[in-house]
């Protein structure tokens, strides 16, 4: 083995395997910009459902990074435990670098005794969760008591933690950012968004997850009352609601004038084809989408919330 190699620090990120939303994307801009001589990463998900493509990984292959994906059925399995302890060991990795409850859990257990440092990135917490969600969320809080380090993106995480028992020399903040040069590089603007400013279209849009908490019902009930001429709604991503907000529009009389679009690898490219970039959510961390289309020079509306009130 060359001696760089060896010198190297070992890092396996571990995400979600659902979709390319502003964590797996931190995950990215991460891995993209580390010093290739000084760390070597490796990036990995915890996968839910057996047997499907986790689209981190795919984007992390592509960029010529190895990649792995733990299986996972659950909110907390013994045998992903296990395979990544295994893993871990094998490829000696240094640190573990995780994100969300679910990774920062499975990831602790398997990296007891190897050595391993752990490193957890917190993006945030549930909204309206149910019991057992908050339950493993607050499991969570935790065992960050028992991490190396934890590294919030936003002020408000920061103090929020700072305020537990014996997390405040835990933590380190650094702050959330975008890679400008993945905006610069878009140009053109594809359809229907090209076709719909031709027309002389105004343009709203949303680019995230479509769960309970980024409240894209609401987005679609003030679209129902805005009065513009030539108004249109594009909706980029996916999740568990689509087909409620889909429902929605249709019954505000609005399907005409709202496309959903699902999960874009061109959402920037989108991005650049809005007029107004809306970002209806109660919670968030420090919004990647938002400072994307910040970025872009697109004019932003976004709930007073903190996270969204750091950056507007």
């Amino acid at each position: 083995m060359p001696a760089s190699e060896r010198e190297s620090i070992r890092v396996l990120h571990l995400g979600s395997p659902t979709g390319l939303y502003g964590a797996e994307r931190w995950i990215l801009a991460l891995v993209k910009h580390l010093p290739a001589r000084q760390v070597r990463s490796w990036v990995g998900v915890v996968q839910d459902v057996p047997g499907e493509e986790a689209p981190l990984c795919v984007r992390a292959a592509d960029m010529g990074l190895p990649t792995k994906t733990f299986e996972s059925p659950g909110r907390l399995s013994w045998s992903a435990v296990g395979e990544l302890r295994r893993y871990v060991r094998e490829q000696r990795i240094d640190i573990l670098h995780t994100h969300g409850y679910k990774t920062d859990l499975i990831g602790r257990l398997a990296t007891l005794g190897t050595g391993c440092l752990t490193v957890s990135t917190p993006h945030g917490w549930s909204v309206d969760a149910g019991a057992k969600l908050q339950l493993y969320e607050a499991l969570d809080r935790l065992c960050f008591r028992t991490m190396d380090a934890v590294v919030p993106l936003s002020a408000e995480l920061y103090q929020g933690l700072a305020s537990r028992v014996g997390m405040r020399r835990k933590l380190h903040l650094i702050l959330n950012g975008v890679d400008l040069s993945e905006i610069d590089v878009e140009t053109e603007i594809p359809e229907p968004l090209r076709r719909w400013r031709a027309e002389g279209g105004f343009v709203i849009g949303y680019i995230g997850q479509l769960i309970s908490r980024k409240r894209v019902d609401t987005l679609l009930r003030a679209f129902r009352r805005l009065e513009v001429p030539g108004k249109r709604l594009c909706v980029i991503g996916e999740g568990p609601q689509r087909g409620e907000f889909e429902r929605l529009a249709a019954d505000l009389g609005e399907a005409d004038r709202v496309a959903f679009l699902g999960y874009r690898e061109d959402r920037i490219a989108l991005l650049r084809g809005f007029d107004v970039f809306v970002l209806p959510s109660s919670l968030e961390g420090i919004p990647r989408c938002l400072m994307e289309a910040m970025g872009a020079g697109i004019a932003c509306i976004a709930t007073d919330i903190p996270g969204c009130r750091d950056l507007v």
